[in-house]
């Protein structure tokens, strides 16, 4: 398993279960076409560009050059680096009948290919200082789920951290854990409790 800094975006949740095969990292999915009117996931995408950094892996067909390029020009500052699947002809073994190009997806790529695409790219495992502790339980016992005035806490934390305003717990969870351990949220959660009795 490699450990990935950098959020990598990928089309759909099928390229999301074969990524997570072989990197530790934040993945999130484009619904395809669907990244165009989210601009809740626009958001987070830009956040992690300036924060982590964001990796575009899509499909080698002209629906993932599209969907690339909407994003590369959609993120204004950050960093954004490309990993790039060769084209391989064939069909996914879910599908019926291949692609109307006729190519594999990421969700049909060997791991070995997509490891060697990852290398190829210049992206390398990082060094885990730590493994992530925040949990959908955490935001509960910090009031931030589940409980009266939870979400208006957890939108005070979003503003206070600079994150989207409009992310569901699983993703916050998800981003929560690349900035800090479940004692920083708890200390910062405790300062927002400060500044505003």
């Amino acid at each position: 398993m490699i450990k990935i800094n950098e959020a990598i975006i990928v089309e759909g949740k099928y390229d999301k279960i074969k990524l997570s095969s072989i990197v530790d990292a934040v993945i999130i999915i484009t619904n395809g076409f669907g990244i165009f009117r989210d601009e809740e996931k626009m958001e987070l995408i830009r956040y992690y560009a300036r924060k982590t950094g964001i990796i575009i892996l899509t499909d080698s067909d002209s629906a993932g050059r599209k969907i690339r390029g909407y994003i590369k020009g959609a993120v204004p500052d950050g960093i954004v680096k490309n990993v790039y699947i060769p084209d391989i002809f064939g069909k996914e073994k879910r599908k019926v009948k291949p692609s109307a190009e006729g190519k594999l997806g990421v969700e049909g790529i060997d791991v070995k290919i997509l490891a060697a695409a990852f290398e190829k790219a210049g992206i390398t495992a990082s060094e885990r200082t730590s493994e992530p502790d925040i949990t959908k339980l955490t935001l509960f016992e910090l009031g931030l789920s589940g409980g009266p005035g939870s979400s208006e806490k957890r939108k005070l934390l979003q503003k206070k951290l600079g994150l989207p305003s409009l992310m569901s717990a699983g993703a916050l969870v998800e981003v929560l854990n690349t900035m800090m351990s479940a004692d920083e949220l708890a200390d910062c959660v405790a300062d927002l409790e400060e500044a505003d009795p």
